[in-house]
């Protein structure tokens, strides 16, 4: 048994370091408005490869999309770590998370 210790506690950190989720840190992504409903807090962006990333404001995030139209390019960031891998309908902006219109 003790022989197979080292083997098992081997094989658990290993699993351990792998369970993270993968790029858990903010990111930003950049690219073009394809549709915006400020009352709604939602906003769609097209990357550069063609990718949509749809977002939703949470209310009291300091978020203002009132100025954004359809063509408009800007820059999504999300503060908080999220992984890349997690699926939903819409990233949620939240405070510290910013958006901003970049040139081209």
């Amino acid at each position: 048994m003790t022989r197979r210790i080292p083997g098992i506690l081997s094989a658990f950190l290993f699993l351990a370091a792998t369970a993270l989720p993968a790029g858990a840190e903010g990111r930003t992504v950049i690219g073009t408005v394809s549709a915006v409903d400020a009352a709604a807090g939602t906003l769609t962006v097209t990357d550069a490869a063609g990718v949509s990333w749809s977002y939703r404001a949470e209310r009291g995030a300091g978020i203002d999309l009132s100025d954004l139209r359809a063509g408009d390019r800007v820059a999504v960031t999300i503060a908080r770590p999220t992984p890349f891998n997690m699926i939903n309908a819409a990233d949620l902006l939240r405070t510290g998370d910013r958006v901003e219109k970049t040139g081209y």
